[in-house]
């Protein structure tokens, strides 16, 4: 019998969707989509509707009055659209009541994962406290990184080790290391290598090393990763409604 209870999936490619049905699923693309969707919802959205593709993100935002488009592709904004994928361009008196109709390159891909979930939060350090408290009483929990292009990132590995560490903290016996699945003691492991005394600072060094880090760099948008590492900046937990497809503040 499996009695583990909460699991780390490095990619969405490697869990079928079928085998989070019935579980919650934490999404995670600390870099950015995550803690730009949490942003975006802490200053004033009414709601933001994920799409898989460019040109469906149009659509849907045609549909919608008062809807605005933000989204990436290759780390760069979208031609036509209002915002990009950076949490510093949704500011409050821009994103205020609308909708956001966003699309990005691997976390709303991510998202698509999880239909058959019975729950599903968006999770990024600004809200880790937030999100693990909304999670804790379920009885199978999944943190789900996104990856960047298929590829495992360590910015979102780092970010399911610390959820699991924080999970562990709160729930006792039930999220014990004994009902862990594999990538979630190689995250585990990784966080309290990483940042052993989660600080700010140590995860903001950590995230400018990732993957994603890098990248972000290269574009010169290294401004985001100091306001991705911002551990508990806001207290909501984003809940994607998976009838609406719709995701709202918890």
């Amino acid at each position: 019998m499996d009695d583990l209870m909460l699991r780390v999936h490095l990619l969405p490619d490697l869990v079928e969707p079928m085998a989070l049905k019935d579980g919650v699923v934490v999404v995670i693309d600390v870099l950015r989509a995550t803690t730009t969707i949490t942003t975006a919802l802490e200053h004033g959205a009414k709601r933001v509707i994920p799409c898989l593709e460019v040109d469906e993100a149009r659509r849907v935002a045609a549909e919608h009055p008062q809807a605005v488009l933000g989204g990436e592709r290759g780390g760069c904004p979208i031609p036509g659209f209002h915002f990009g994928n950076s949490p510093a361009e949704y500011r409050h008196e821009l994103i205020n009541g609308r909708t956001l109709v966003f699309t990005t390159t691997n976390g709303t891909r991510a998202l698509m994962r999880c239909r058959a979930a019975a729950a599903v939060f968006i999770g990024s350090f600004v809200n880790l406290s937030a999100v693990c408290e909304a999670v804790r009483a379920f009885d199978s929990v999944h943190l789900l990184c996104a990856g960047t292009n298929g590829q495992i990132t360590s910015e979102d590995v780092l970010f399911a080790g610390a959820a699991v560490h924080r999970l562990s903290n709160m729930q006792g016996d039930r999220f014990a290391p004994s009902r862990w699945n594999d990538s979630a003691q190689l995250a585990f492991e990784f966080w309290r290598c990483r940042v052993p005394n989660i600080t700010r600072e140590q995860v903001e060094n950590s995230l400018r090393l990732s993957h994603g880090g890098r990248n972000l760099t290269s574009l010169g948008m290294q401004d985001d990763i100091t306001l991705a590492s911002q551990v508990d900046k806001f207290s909501c937990a984003p809940h994607l409604n998976l009838h609406s497809w719709e995701i709202r503040k918890s």
